[in-house]
């Protein structure tokens, strides 16, 4: 039997999301816009990672674009949608959390460097 733990908040809050949103308007508009991090997701139960920056929404869904870890040892740089990175778990299949305490020290380009060289995510 698959047990799935239900969300009880959006995994990414209003006042979060417009201002990935606003980022992803600056990052069409300037060549080299690097920001800070707005939000890091992970699943508690596996080693997935998400350091998002930009928000692009659709008709159904919402693009994100940010430094994507799937716990494989190759972060990259990339876009995931939100439904996808929502429906994903561990094998306790518990729901992808966001991290309530991330304070973005560096910008993401410094993030991704940092991750190259580890094989990882390092907050």
């Amino acid at each position: 039997m698959t047990r799935r733990f239900p969300r009880t908040e959006p995994l990414i809050p209003d006042k979060l999301l417009v201002k990935m949103i606003e980022n992803g308007r600056t990052s069409e508009e300037q060549d080299g816009f690097d920001p800070f991090p707005v939000v890091k997701l992970f699943t508690p139960d596996a080693a997935a990672t998400w350091l998002l920056t930009e928000a692009y929404p659709e008709e159904s869904d919402v693009r994100l674009f940010g430094l994507c870890d799937l716990g494989m040892g190759c972060p990259e740089l990339g876009y995931a949608m939100l439904s996808e990175i929502a429906d994903a778990h561990g094998k306790l299949e518990l729901p992808v959390e966001r991290d309530l305490y991330f304070k973005a020290e560096h910008r993401l380009g410094t993030y991704a460097k940092i991750a190259r060289r580890a094989g990882m995510i390092i907050t």
